[in-house]
């Protein structure tokens, strides 16, 4: 694995300066740039100012609590969150990331612990954007508007119509079925389809993508999406010119 810290920013949030300060110590030995804040109102400063690729963020800061901050985060920014706090409940993990976290340790955590928490979560977030490029690059080479069976996928509005009828679809599914509509009649395996998603939490894994492939199933009244079993899924349809 690259080592991705050479060229990457954190921002380490919490109220306690003693932690804050053996983080930066650390991560800045191992080659990261580190920045700090020591509450809500510092971190939103640092965030509109710096380049930012993953925060640290304890969940027991003074005002505006890590969970609520990690979901406004979530909603403004892809920046890698790792959620830190002293308690050890499960409850608080699950919570955290619902609000939109990408990982979650708890103190006191060893600094080697953390460190590969922070790499391989970079390292995820490297996979993402190179995998969004590269459906980006291949919207770019295709119409914006891809027909088949009875559906109509527009990329650039992400709409799926049937006649007059909108299907909504999640990022997710949206996602899949482009990567799909992209490269029909070909087999798909379930790790290249996890790399067309934007799901960066370890815990997404084939089950995931059986699971969103399943809704789409039930979401379009046609049989599409034909299980290869040891290979992945086909997209069994021809696109309409």
């Amino acid at each position: 694995m690259a080592h991705p810290g050479l060229t990457n920013t954190v921002l380490v949030v919490d109220d306690e300066a003693v932690i804050r300060a053996r983080l930066k110590g650390y991560f800045e030995r191992e080659g990261y740039r580190v920045l700090e804040a020591g509450d809500g109102e510092q971190m939103w400063q640092q965030f509109t100012n710096q380049h930012i690729d993953l925060v640290m963020l304890d969940i027991n800061l003074p005002g505006t609590d890590g969970l609520s901050l990690a979901r406004e985060l979530r909603s403004r920014s892809d920046v890698g969150i790792i959620l830190v706090t002293g308690r050890d409940e499960t409850i608080d993990k699950i919570v955290g990331l619902e609000m939109g976290a990408d990982d979650y340790v708890t103190k006191p955590f060893e600094l080697r612990e953390l460190l590969v928490r922070v790499k391989n979560l970079l390292w995820r977030i490297s996979l993402v954007k190179k995998a969004q490029q590269d459906v980006v690059e291949q919207f770019e080479q295709c119409d914006d508007i891809i027909a088949f069976d009875q559906y109509i996928l527009e990329l650039n509005s992400r709409k799926l119509s049937r006649g007059d009828e909108v299907i909504k679809l999640t990022k997710a599914e949206f996602e899949l079925l482009t990567a799909f509509a992209l490269h029909p009649q070909q087999v798909l395996s379930r790790e290249r389809l996890m790399q067309q998603t934007s799901h960066r939490n370890e815990e997404v894994n084939d089950r995931t993508i059986d699971v969103i492939i399943r809704r789409l199933r039930n979401k379009l009244q046609a049989d599409l999406f034909v299980t290869v079993h040891g290979e992945g899924y086909l997209f069994a349809t021809k696109i309409k010119d």
